[in-house]
C-alpha cells in the first residue's frame, strides 16, 4: 500500500506543477484586439479579446462534443443535452436561468454542430459577471432530471418536424448522408423520431459526464472585457462546482484523423409535394486544417458566393431558373465537403443541374479569370472584417479557433492569407477538387421520369 505521506507529496508536487498559465496571443495596439490565453489547473481554456470601445461583452463556452461523436444509438444525443442544460440546475431552476438574463436585457441561446456545441450569452459589459456565473452554472451543475428529459422530448421532435418542414434545410442533412453514409458526420445532428424517442436520461447524463469535463472545453469572451477578471470569475465557479477533478490534466488536442467519403456519382432522392424541387450538387472539400483553404475559400466566392458569381449569373440572372443559388463549403477536422444549392420548379431541375455541372466543369479544366479572382479576394476580405463587427462573432472566432486549431490568428494575418491566394493556387485547388465525379441529392415532386434522369447530372 503506498503510504499516507507519500500520497500527499504526490498530490503536493502534482498541484505544484498545475498552475495556471496566461499568455497574449495576439497583441493588439494599446490593448485593443488583444487575445489572451489562460489554461487553468485542470486543463481548462480562457481566450478573451478586449475591444474597451463597446458597451456590450458576449461570453461562451465551447464543448468539444458534436453529433460525429455519437453512436447510432445516441444519434441526437448531444443536441438533446444542449436543450437539458437550459432546464435546471442545482442553484437555478429553468425560469430562473432564463429571467437572470431577461432582467438585463441579455440573449442567451446555444448551437450544436458535428463537431463542437456552444453556449453563449450576450450582455451590457457591466452585467458579465452575471452571464459567466449562469453559463457557467449550466456546465457545470445540470441536473439533468427525467421530468425535463421527458417534457423537453416533445420540444426536440417538435424541431426535428420544423425541419423536415423545410426542404431547403432538410436537403443539407440529406446531402451529408449522400456523402458519407450511415456514419456519425452523415447522421442528422438532431437525431430521428426513433432516436430521440430512445434516449432516456440515464444515457444522457453519462454522455455529459465523459464530454464536459473541463479538459474538453473552452472558455472565450471578447468585448469590454478584463482577461484576470474573467479567469478568476471562471476559476470560482468551476472551482465551486467542483469540476476540477485532475489540477494536473492537460486540455485535449484538436481533433484529427482521416475520413473516407462514400463513392462519387452516388444520387439520393426523397419524393416530397413541395412547389419546388431542392438540390444540391457536391464533392469532397477539403478538411479545416489544410492550407489550401484560402485558395478554396476564393473558388467559392468566385463559383456561387455573391450576386457576380458565376453559378448566380448564368443560373438565374441570365435564364431565371432559380432564386437561390450558392456554392459553400464545410470543412471538418478529416475532411470536407463542397456543395452547390439550387432551389428551382421541379420542370427545370434538370436545365439547373446541367448549367451547374458545365460551370464545374469548366472551372476545373480552365480555371477562373484573372479578374473573377481578383474580385473574389476583395469579397472574400470584406464579408470576413465586417462579418467581426461585433462582440458575438468575435467570440465565436476566437472560442472555434482555440477548439479547432488550438491557436489564433490575428484579422491582419488572415487578410494577408487571402491577399496572398493566387491565381494559379486558385486553378489547382478548382482542377483538384471540382473534376471529380461529382454526387447529387434531391427533395422535391419529381416524376419517375424525371428521377431516371438524375443520373445524368452526376454520369
Amino acid at each position: 500500500m503506498t503510504s499516507r505521506s507519500a500520497k500527499a507529496t504526490a498530490r503536493t508536487s502534482s498541484e505544484a506543477r498545475a498552475v495556471a498559465r496566461t499568455q497574449t496571443l495576439i497583441k493588439g495596439e494599446h490593448g485593443i484586439g488583444t487575445v489572451r490565453r489562460t489554461t487553468l489547473p485542470g486543463g481548462l481554456r480562457v481566450v478573451t479579446e478586449t475591444l474597451p470601445s463597446v458597451r456590450s461583452a458576449t461570453f461562451g463556452i465551447w464543448a468539444h462534443v458534436g453529433s460525429r461523436d455519437e453512436t447510432p444509438a445516441l444519434n441526437g444525443a448531444t443536441h438533446y443535452l444542449e436543450h437539458l442544460l437550459f432546464k435546471g440546475t442545482r442553484k437555478r431552476s429553468a425560469l430562473d436561468i432564463s429571467s437572470a438574463l431577461d432582467a438585463v436585457g441579455g440573449e442567451m441561446n446555444a448551437f450544436t454542430a458535428k463537431e463542437y456545441t456552444c453556449y453563449y450569452a450576450r450582455v451590457l459589459d457591466t452585467d458579465l459577471p452575471l452571464a459567466i456565473d449562469v453559463v457557467c452554472d449550466m456546465l457545470t451543475g445540470s441536473l439533468i432530471q427525467e421530468e425535463d428529459v421527458d417534457v423537453e422530448r416533445g420540444a426536440i421532435l417538435e424541431e426535428i418536424a420544423m425541419t423536415e418542414d423545410d426542404p431547403g434545410d432538410c436537403v443539407h442533412d440529406l446531402f451529408a448522408h449522400t456523402m458519407f453514409g450511415d456514419t456519425a458526420l452523415g447522421r442528422p445532428v438532431l437525431g430521428t423520431v426513433d432516436t430521440v424517442n430512445a434516449l432516456t436520461a440515464d444515457r444522457i447524463r453519462r454522455f455529459y459526464k465523459k464530454h464536459y469535463d473541463p479538459t474538453h472545453l473552452v472558455v472565450a469572451a471578447a468585448g469590454n472585457v478584463d482577461h484576470n477578471k474573467v479567469v478568476r470569475q471562471v476559476r470560482a465557479a468551476f472551482e465551486k462546482a467542483g469540476a476540477f477533478r485532475d489540477p494536473a490534466a492537460e486540455p485535449i488536442a484538436p481533433r484529427d484523423g482521416r475520413r473516407t467519403l462514400r463513392t462519387a456519382g452516388r444520387v439520393e432522392l426523397i419524393g416530397r409535394k413541395t412547389e419546388q424541387a431542392h438540390v444540391i450538387l457536391g464533392m469532397p472539400g477539403l478538411a479545416r486544417t489544410d492550407e489550401r483553404r484560402w485558395a478554396m475559400g476564393v473558388l467559392n466566392t468566385a463559383l456561387g458566393g455573391g450576386m457576380s458569381s458565376r453559378l448566380f449569373q448564368e443560373v438565374r440572372e441570365k435564364r431565371g431558373l432559380a432564386y437561390s443559388v450558392y456554392s459553400y463549403t464545410s470543412g471538418f477536422a478529416d475532411c470536407g465537403l463542397f456543395g452547390v444549392y439550387a432551389g428551382c420548379r421541379p420542370s427545370q431541375v434538370h436545365d439547373v443541374l446541367k448549367i451547374c455541372r458545365d460551370e464545374l466543369d469548366h472551372v476545373a479544366e480552365h480555371g477562373l479569370t484573372d479578374d473573377e479572382i481578383g474580385r473574389a479576394v476583395g469579397q472574400l476580405q470584406g464579408s470576413t472584417v465586417l462579418g467581426l463587427e461585433d462582440t458575438g462573432a468575435l467570440m465565436n472566432r476566437i472560442g472555434k479557433s482555440e477548439l479547432c486549431w488550438g491557436e489564433q490568428m490575428s484579422v491582419d494575418d488572415m487578410l494577408a492569407r487571402i491577399a496572398s491566394v493566387t491565381p494559379d493556387d486558385v486553378r489547382a485547388v478548382a482542377r483538384d477538387l471540382l473534376g471529380r465525379r461529382p454526387s447529387l441529392s434531391v427533395i422535391g415532386p419529381l416524376k419517375d421520369k424525371q428521377a431516371s434522369r438524375l443520373h445524368d447530372a452526376v454520369a
